[in-house]
Order: C-alpha cells, then structure tokens, then sequence
C-alpha cells in the first residue's frame, strides 16, 4: 500500500483507542476547507459555485486550528478550491505538522513550483496532486490546456526536495480502463508514494453533469482496470485500504460513514459530507456529531447519495470493517480486488419522512435499474 509505516501505526494506536472506549462515531480525516476559490473551473466540480464575495473570503489560522483541535482527527486533508492561493496557508500547515497530524495539501499544482519554498518536507506532509488521467484525460478534465505538464513538473521538483507526494485521482463516464492503467504506471514512474483514486461525485451544482459514474458503471470500470495491474512494468500502490479497493471492485456492500471525514470550511462544520453542501451547518464539532440525522444520509437512504463511491464516504467503513475482520482485510490486502464473479448485493433504498418502521423498501431489482440511471437523469435536471 501506498501509505509509510509510521502513519500506518499512528493511525492504526489512535482507531484502537477509540474502540476501546467504545465511541460509535469517531473522525479519521478532517477534510479543512480553507476556501472556495480556484484557479480552474473543472467540468465536474461543484465546489466553487459560489459568489464572488463568498469565493474571496478565507479561513483564518486561528479557525483551522480550533477546528484541528476540536476534531482531534489524526490526518488533515486540505482542498478547496485550490488551498495555494491562500496567502496563510504555510503557516496552517507548519502548525498542523506541529501537532503531529498527518497533512494531505491537495492542490492542482499550478501553483506549486512558486511557493514550494514556504513548505518543509516532513514524514506529516504530503502534496496531493490532483491529476485525472495522462496529458489529454487530464487537461480535459479541468478544461484548461498545459495543467498535467505543469502538475508533472511540480510532482519532480517536490520530490528532488524530498517531499512526500500522492496524486489524487477522480474517474468520469467515458473513462477507460487501458488508458486508467498507463495513467497509473505514469504515476507510479514519477516516484509518488501512491494514487488516491475515486469515482467522481455528481456535484448538484457541477457545470456539467453528463461526466458522472453511475454506481454498476463504476464498479465495473474498477474491475476492467484491476484486470490491468498484473504484469506491469510498474506496481501500483494506493494511498487506500484493500478492502476500499475491493468495494471500488462491487465486492463488498458499504454504507458510507459519513462522521469519519468531517468537513469544517468557511461557514462551519458542514452537515452531513464534504460533498453535499445544500444541508446546513453545525456551530461545533460536538454538534454536528450528536445533532446531525445521520440516519437520513447514505445509499438507499438519501437519493443524493445513491451513487456516491467516494472514498471520504467509503474509505472509513472500509477501515472499520479491517478491524472487525482483520483476517479479511489481510486477505483482500494480499490478493487485490476480485476482478471475478458475482458483485456482492447493494444495499435496499429506503425513502419516506423517515427510516425505520416508515420506511419504504425497494426490490434489488429495481435499485439495480435506479443505480444505472441515476447519472442519465441528472443530464436532465434544470
């Protein structure tokens, strides 16, 4: 796997405690959400359809590290937007690497080469850079042309510096799997730690939205790429558990846990996910654990949910479901993904005023035709 054995233990002692105390809802990343502005206006993102007024505004140090502090997360993911347009950001890093948190700066790297200075490297940094695929996949992806070479660049020098770096990678309809694998073996030739990889959200407010996987869509896609991993030239590590890769496989059925990648941005702890944005805040982090309805959230339950895969919902289910079952997680981390057989069955939908008792279930049949026409559908919403 993609990520160092140190991190892995940090994680690893801190997940133990919290089950040990027998806490039911405990955070394994803060996804701190500095700002809304970016650089790019990406086909499939939704992040930064806001106002002019509410995309020049930025968090301050004092607010991201109250939010570090209150989560008590032990990995800090910061996106955005594009977090190096945010004059204060070496100072929330150094800060964040000062409490031994481990920091993924996810950036677009077009920034990168001119303020990689303000960074040093450390076993708690690591740049993620965002990169969709080889040079055409790529540029296109982010509508902007020369963006891969100059995030190409950025990954050498942070290396020749001594950085760790991952490349985050997000897969859209139309991908495919032959040229997803050469993508991985340009990544892995770079000298990356490993890829993060998921399938693309469908953003409400995305520019487009004919860019999104449909949930058997994506599951099948990872298959046919999986397929591709033996025998090459390069091996592939990913920045990922095995059992999340096997459910990116359609082989294990997960509900998201959405309380394990909180996300605290400009205007609060947003509720429920990093990727829904419509549902309101918390005016702490004790409150949007304890007065959130969680229960109205995830697949089968929440319609704008259905086909997320992503791995800020997954990847902490994933992670709980190793603990529970390490001899399956050391298996799934052994063999890789089944790439074979029968995928394992979806989870029932169930809508109504409420879940329970109220709620209305759906043959598996029927979730199975909903699921592949999710992303079809939402090409004809206003």
């Amino acid at each position: 796997m993609g990520i160092p054995l140190i991190q892995t233990y940090r994680v690893a002692r801190y997940l133990a405690g919290r089950k040990l105390r027998g806490e039911r809802r405990y955070p394994l990343v803060l996804m701190l959400e500095p700002l809304f502005q970016c650089n790019l206006a990406c086909a499939g993102c939704g992040k930064i359809d806001y106002p002019k007024e509410t995309l020049q505004k930025r968090m301050s140090v004092e607010d991201a590290l109250r939010a570090v502090d209150e989560c008590g997360a032990p990995v800090v993911s910061i996106p955005g937007g594009e977090p190096l347009i945010h004059r204060e950001m070496p100072q929330i890093v150094a800060a964040i690497v000062a409490r031994k948190k481990f920091v993924y700066l996810c950036t677009n790297a077009i920034l990168l080469c001119k303020h990689i200075d303000e960074y040093l490297p450390s076993r708690y940094l690591t740049f993620s850079i965002h990169l969709d695929g080889n040079r055409q996949r790529h540029d296109e992806s982010v509508c902007q042309e020369g963006v891969f070479d100059k995030a190409v660049a950025a990954i050498r020098l942070a290396r020749s510096k001594g950085f760790r770096v991952t490349v985050n990678c997000t897969l859209f309809s139309g991908a495919d799997p032959d040229e997803v694998a050469d993508f991985f073996d340009t990544a892995m030739s770079l000298g990356i730690e490993g890829i993060t990889v998921s399938p693309g959200y469908s953003y409400q407010h995305a520019p487009r939205q004919d860019v999104f996987l449909g949930r058997s869509a994506s599951k099948r896609l990872f298959r046919e790429i999986f397929k591709r991993r033996r025998g090459r030239a390069a091996r592939w590590s990913f920045n990922h558990s095995g059992l999340f890769l096997d459910f990116l496989a359609g082989n294990q059925t997960y509900q998201c846990t959405p309380w394990s990648n909180p996300t605290y941005n400009i205007f609060g702890w947003q509720r429920p996910c990093y990727l829904l944005s419509d549902e309101g805040y918390a005016p702490s982090y004790r409150s949007l654990l304890e007065d959130t309805r969680w229960d109205q959230y995830g697949v089968g339950r929440n319609p704008k949910c259905n086909n997320c895969m992503a791995h800020c919902g997954f990847e902490g289910t994933a992670v709980d479901d190793a603990f529970a079952h390490p001899i399956k997680a050391l298996k799934a981390a052994l063999r890789g993904p089944r790439v074979t057989g029968p995928m394992a069955p979806e989870l029932p939908i169930l809508y109504g005023e409420g879940l329970g008792e109220f709620a209305v279930a759906v043959p598996i049949t029927q979730i199975r035709r909903a699921s592949e026409s999710d992303g079809r559908r939402s090409a004809r919403l206003p």
